[in-house]
């Protein structure tokens, strides 16, 4: 069956349109809990509105906007409930996920993970907190990606897209500018996962996460 070229176009721009909504919504340019208008975002990015409604679809889907009966799209907004629920999934999750990577991790992943963990010190030290919190994503992602489990990487992956960049753009701008350099911990994972220390895998990565939530928790108590 020959490739409809007009509806390729089309799908490519709803990815592309959603793409940059969720960008914006991440660089904090589209505040939580604000209304995102068809006519307005067709203006913005230069499309008509279809492409603009079929993205806007996605994104509920992904649960990064949610529509409000008779009201129209809005940005979600979090809570600090939301992000306890959030790490505890995550921590669950990607627990398990690093117990089967340790099984199929390739040694080129682990390089890979050294590589990042390295340039995660680097641009620490610079203050280069957008680049940071990338590597950091990009560290968890190779992790959980090596765990060879499609079903949990995909929802890993929708985890991820909302978090935890998204989530952290709720609460006051400290949160976000405040990382924590988490080398050891890091590094600390990476050696149970070439030892294919299945159990010490995924109790590192556990412990690593709900370290983390009750490192932002404390930040927010002081806020």
């Amino acid at each position: 069956m020959p490739v409809d070229k007009h509806s390729l176009a089309s799908t490519q721009l709803r990815h592309l349109v959603a793409e940059r909504v969720r960008a914006a919504i991440l660089a904090n340019e589209i505040k939580p809990g604000e209304w995102l208008r068809q006519e307005q975002l067709a203006k913005r990015f230069g499309v008509s509105q279809t492409p603009v409604r079929e993205a806007l679809q996605d994104l509920v889907s992904e649960g990064v906007v949610e529509r409000i009966p008779y009201r129209g799209i809005r940005v979600v907004e979090f809570t600090l409930t939301d992000l306890r629920d959030l790490y505890a999934c995550r921590a669950f999750m990607e627990g398990l996920a690093a117990r089967y990577a340790a099984q199929h991790i390739t040694t080129e992943e682990i390089a890979e993970l050294r590589r990042i963990v390295d340039e995660m010190a680097a641009v620490f030290a610079k203050k280069q907190w957008d680049e940071y919190r990338d590597l950091n994503r990009r560290f968890h992602q190779i992790i959980y990606t090596a765990s060879r489990h499609p079903f949990l990487i995909r929802l890993l992956n929708q985890l991820w897209t909302a978090f935890p960049t998204m989530m952290l753009s709720n609460f006051p701008g400290p949160i976000r500018e405040r990382p924590t350099l988490n080398t050891r911990e890091h590094r600390a994972i990476i050696a149970a996962l070439e030892a294919r220390a299945s159990t010490r895998a995924e109790r590192l990565v556990r412990q690593h996460i709900e370290e983390s939530a009750r490192r932002i928790e404390k930040l927010l108590h002081h806020e």
